[in-house]
Parts: C-alpha cells; sequence; structure tokens
C-alpha cells in the first residue's frame, strides 16, 4: 500500500547579516568598549598621579575625542578620555592670553592585525601643554601645543608599521574654540604624533588626526 506523505510548511531561513552592516555593529561595540576602558582608565591615572593633591583645585576640565591614522592597508582608529590639569584659576584656561596645563589621558586604538582582522591597544599617557588664546586672550579661539610620554599595553604592530617599545614620546597640537555662555565647552581638531625618539629600531611612528570635545569647570 503507497502511503501518501504529510506535506509539511516550509520555514525560510532567517537571511543572514549582511557583512557591511556586520562590520560596522562590530566596530560600535569595540568604539564603545574602547571608550569605556581609556575613560577607566584615565581615571585610575589620575588617581595614581596626584594622590595627596585636592582633585577640586587641579581638575580643570573633562574630554572625550576620537581619531584615526589613516593608512592604505587600513586605518587605525582611536578613541580617548581625559582630564585637564592645572594650578591655575578655574577661568584662565578660557580666558587668559596664555596658560600651561597638563593631559592627562587614556586611549584605546583598533588596528588592522598582522594576521587576520583587527587587534586592540590600551595607552596611557600624560602631556604638557601650552595654550595661547588669540586677541590678547579676548578672542574665543586658540591654540596648544604639547609634548608628553605615553605607554601601551603591548607593542603595537599593523602590516605596515611596528613599534619596537611600548613606552613612546608624544606630541599634540591643536586649533579650537571655546563657545556657550561662560566658555564652558570647547571644540578642538588636533594632531598628534606618538613615537620612541629613537630609543630602539624599528620606530616608524603614528599620526593621528583627532577630535576633541571638552567640558571646563
Amino acid at each position: 500500500m503507497r502511503t501518501t506523505g504529510e506535506c509539511h510548511p516550509t520555514v525560510p531561513a532567517t537571511p543572514p547579516a549582511r557583512p557591511a552592516e556586520s562590520r560596522r555593529l562590530g566596530l560600535l561595540r569595540s568604539g564603545a568598549r574602547l571608550a569605556l576602558v581609556a575613560g577607566v582608565a584615565a581615571l585610575g591615572l589620575l588617581g595614581a598621579a596626584f594622590p595627596a593633591c585636592s582633585q577640586e583645585s587641579l581638575i580643570k576640565g573633562l574630554y572625550l575625542e576620537g581619531g584615526v591614522a589613516p593608512h592604505s592597508d587600513g586605518n587605525t582608529h582611536a578613541v580617548a578620555a581625559g582630564v585637564l590639569l592645572s594650578g591655575s584659576p578655574a577661568d584662565t584656561l578660557r580666558n587668559s592670553r596664555t596658560d600651561f596645563y597638563w593631559d592627562v589621558f587614556g586611549s584605546g586604538w583598533r588596528a588592522p592585525s598582522t594576521t587576520d582582522g583587527r587587534r586592540n591597544y590600551l595607552q596611557l599617557g600624560v602631556i604638557a601643554t601650552l595654550r595661547y588664546r588669540f586677541d590678547e586672550g579676548r578672542s574665543p579661539w586658540f591654540a596648544d601645543a604639547g609634548f608628553g610620554i605615553s605607554t601601551m599595553d603591548h607593542h603595537y604592530q599593523t602590516p605596515s608599521r611596528e613599534f619596537s617599545t611600548d613606552f613612546q614620546f608624544t606630541e599634540a597640537l591643536g586649533l579650537g574654540f571655546n563657545f556657550g555662555e561662560h566658555r564652558q565647552y570647547e571644540l578642538s581638531m588636533r594632531l598628534q604624533h606618538v613615537s620612541n625618539g629613537g630609543i630602539r629600531e624599528p620606530n616608524p611612528g603614528e599620526n593621528f588626526v583627532r577630535l576633541r570635545g571638552s567640558y571646563l569647570f
């Protein structure tokens, strides 16, 4: 006897995520993790470096920034969080012709790997920075120039360049402006170079273009 088979409805398979969409989601998740790690690292470095100082009198501002080091074989992306420290009165950063401050930061890098995919790096550092405000301090526009030191959690290596040391010097140039009722907000474009100054070879260095948003107390 011939048995008639039962008819079962066909359930369409869930379409796989598109590669471009998956990459975007992966970058967003990685960026959020890096920003969180960078913020925690900056606060930890601040507490370790200034344990006996009054943070209320030292901290003049906080910032977040993001940037990129462009390369033909794949860009390196970075996010950073930091604090601005100064012994000067609170208004000098936004109203004085010249001022000096310390930039203490934690930064997360996401770079092309030499094998496959991308790799994360953590950078901690401090930059001694001189600020010049135009129009004898009356202008909202300012320029920053700084020199400092930093350390990476492991050797930075991409298909086109490799650091030979975790310790690095860093130099930064910035141009920005203040806005808000009390000039409490800042937006600046910054160029940052990172290298070991020839302590050991290879020493290709890395150059970032960064956009920073700051809040001054």
